[in-house]
């Protein structure tokens, strides 16, 4: 066992003995002493930036949130103070309720912000005094708010006080007026004292003198009393109601008294009645008086809340200005603990610097050029002269470390070079095979789609004759019965000639009975030719369908799409005069003219945007007869533009979208969600075919109740199209 453990260590040290010549074992240790003086280096940086870091996030996440957050609550708290006076002043309950809204608002960013300084701040005491003063200025803005809701109801109550108030002093015009004039025509008639009147004619005379001096004054004071309760409504000032109360009160009394004086007047009760309407009108409970004087005191007091806001404003901006010193103070601390690590960390790497390059140059010198250079160099010559051609001559070098074996290697890639040059031969040559069956792959493509392409025009030729032969079959029926509809018609207004005719072979009663079926008649013929022409279009379209068009012709696509447009958008004016639309085009202008056949493209078009102009005047209607929501306005947008191998037409309309149930069967001949006086469903069938026959194709994108899009694709390029007759 001891012998087996002792060879063991004798082969184990000739392997390291050997290995030292490898320049492997020689890189191995270069690279572990660069490991060794980088990984130093890394502790270097790692504890450099991680003191740097540490500041930085003292920083980041503790002054600076913290004084970002102090400056936005400065702010919020500044919008609120600056909100106050606006909401104070507002002329209408909808500014104040509008003003209410943004204060709510600016408020509710304002709570936030304090409790994220709250997070963030490490100053309870100056928190705490900020959060009273936030609350002593919310609480401010609230009672402002109330107020300014109390005084639009005393202004309210104002402007009815003041038309009662214009209204009372109309009656009493009505009221004493008369009673004066009638009073002093009493006067007139009698004869003055001492003038041969009696006694009791003098003493009569003498009353009626006082019932009008009293009347009079009464009048003078109610006049006063009015005027006192109109210029004490208009008062600015509160220290001003108290004296116009009091000389309101006393002109009341005084009224009071005058009225004593009249109890013999039958309008006493009258007068009585009107001036305690006047008296409560000023000193009742809601009278003009206490409206005045509880606005003038709402008034002061918002003007205390906005004095007590401006300073609840300075001295939160105090406690601000404190908070952010103070984070100002933690930040500038950090910063000069952040800045001594970074110059220790430079001196440490600085040196690991000088180190690390000066081991280097030593390993460049000794080991690299003196040991690998210059046999490396000697190799690469060889190989640079076996790229030239020569073969022929050994690759040498001596030594026991990788360069030997490699040289060793680059000698066995020499005696196999010529083979290797057979084999680069026979991949060219099945490059040039690969890049050939591509071709011939891409030929068999354009054979196959040709030959389908040529198939369905055959089969499409034979649909196209046996259409036209049973079109032409059918049209001639048609004829007949539009004819005979016709003639049956002239025989009935004839019939209604005869019946109009008096003659007394026929009662009144049988002359009724048989104009009434002349109507049914007439009403049935003309059924019967409305589905005729009906029946006579699908015909017409079959025909089309089946029948040619024309030659290909250079044409320009926006000019037919631009004309196609105004032709459907009159023919749906004339249809509906009331039919209205919004017209948006955006066509290509870089967009050449194309080689198709015009009369096929028009018809393309012309199906396309007649049918837009349909949708859109149908929700129209929908939409007014159902009487819901907003005005509805049709709108159609046409654009084109050109891509790669291909131009895209889009029309695009806010009728209301298609069905998803409908949207596989749209292309399908003889399907239209139309009435059957006004759709034969051939439209978008035709279509598709004549986009098919110029190599191109139609889809629809739709969102179901608000918009279609019909997108059109044409190839730029000529591609094999039917003969005049065979439509794709």
């Amino acid at each position: 066992m001891l012998l087996r453990k002792t060879g063991m260590m004798t082969v184990l040290l000739k392997r390291l003995s050997k290995s030292r010549f490898r320049i492997s074992t020689q890189l191995y240790a270069g690279i572990w002493a660069a490991v060794a003086l980088t990984m130093a280096a890394g502790m270097v940086g790692w504890f450099s930036f991680n003191r740097v870091g540490e500041a930085q996030n003292v920083v980041n996440d503790d002054t600076l949130p913290e004084m970002a957050a102090a400056f936005r609550v400065a702010q919020f708290s500044s919008n609120l103070v600056d909100a106050a006076p606006r909401l104070a002043t507002a002329i209408s309950q909808r500014d104040m309720i509008d003003i209410a809204a943004g204060i709510a608002a600016t408020n509710d960013s304002f709570v936030e912000q304090l409790d994220e300084l709250e997070k963030e701040t490490a100053d309870t005491e100056q928190y705490q005094q900020l959060r009273i003063y936030s609350e002593s200025l919310i609480s401010n803005i609230g009672a402002i708010y109330n107020d300014k809701v109390e005084l639009f109801g005393l202004a309210t109550d104002k402007e009815d006080v003041q038309g009662e108030l214009a209204t009372l002093r109309i009656r009493l015009d009505n009221i004493m007026l008369p009673v004066l004039d009638d009073q002093f025509s009493d006067m007139i008639n009698l004869p003055p004292s001492g003038q041969g009147t009696t006694r009791t004619e003098s003493s009569f005379f003498e009353d009626q003198m006082v019932v009008y001096r009293s009347l009079t004054e009464i009048r003078s004071n109610a006049t006063i009393a009015a005027q006192l309760l109109a210029t004490a409504l208009g008062l600015f000032d509160s220290s001003e109601v108290e004296p116009l109360r009091g000389l309101f009160k006393a002109t009341v009394d005084e009224i009071e008294v005058g009225l004593g004086d009249l109890s013999e007047l039958e309008q006493q009760e009258d007068f009585q009645q009107f001036f305690s309407q006047l008296s409560t009108l000023g000193l009742g409970t809601n009278g003009g008086f206490n409206l005045v004087a509880r606005e003038l005191r709402l008034l002061d007091r918002q003007n205390e809340l906005l004095a007590n806001n401006r300073v609840l404003a300075l001295n939160m901006v105090n406690e601000i200005d404190v908070l952010v010193n103070s984070a100002r103070e933690r930040a500038v601390g950090a910063t000069l603990a952040s800045d001594q690590a970074i110059r220790t960390g430079r001196t440490l790497l600085l040196f690991i610097s000088i180190v690390s390059v000066a081991g280097a140059a030593l390993m460049a010198w000794l080991f690299v050029g003196r040991v690998l250079l210059r046999r490396l160099s000697h190799l690469s010559n060889r190989m640079l002269s076996m790229a030239k051609g020569d073969l022929e001559t050994r690759v040498t070098i001596k030594g026991r470390d990788e360069v030997a074996d490699l040289a060793e290697a680059l000698e066995v890639f020499r005696r196999h070079a010529l083979e290797v040059q057979r084999l680069n031969l026979v991949e060219q040559l099945a490059t040039e095979l690969k890049e050939k069956n591509i071709q011939i792959e891409k030929v068999l493509s354009d054979l196959q789609r040709a030959q389908e392409q040529i198939v369905v025009q055959g089969k499409l030729a034979a649909l196209g004759e046996l259409t036209a032969g049973v079109a032409h079959e059918f049209r001639n029926p048609l004829n007949f019965i539009r004819n005979f509809s016709e003639a049956s018609k002239d025989l009935l207004a004839e019939l209604r000639e005869a019946l109009d005719e008096p003659t007394a072979d026929l009662t009144e009663e049988d002359r009724v009975y048989l104009l009434e079926i002349a109507d049914y008649l007439e009403s049935n013929l003309e059924r019967i030719r409305s589905h005729g022409d009906r029946a006579d279009r699908i015909v017409e379209d079959m025909l089309r369908m089946g029948g040619g068009s024309g030659e290909r012709q250079p044409t320009d696509l926006n000019r037919v799409m631009h004309d196609r447009l105004n032709l459907a958008f009159q023919n749906a004016r004339a249809m509906d005069a009331d039919f209205n639309l919004t017209i948006r085009e955006d066509y290509d202008p870089t967009l050449l003219e194309m080689e198709v056949i015009p009369q096929d493209i028009d018809r393309l078009f012309l199906n396309l945007v007649s049918n837009a102009c349909y949708a859109t005047n149908q929700r129209r209607l929908t939409m007014e007869a159902s009487g819901v929501g907003e005005p509805f306005m049709p709108e159609l947008r046409v654009s084109s533009h050109r891509e790669e191998d291909r131009v895209v037409f889009r029309v695009w309309d806010n009728g209301g979208g298609i069905p998803s149930e409908n949207i596989d069967d749209i292309f399908n001949p003889f399907f239209t969600t139309k009435p059957t006086d006004q759709g034969t469903g051939l439209g978008l069938a035709l279509s598709s075919d004549i986009a098919r026959q110029h190599g191109g194709l139609i889809r629809v994108e739709t969102e179901e109740g608000e918009s279609t899009t019909m997108i059109v694709e044409l190839p730029l390029v000529d591609t094999p199209s039917p003969t005049p007759g065979q439509h794709l």
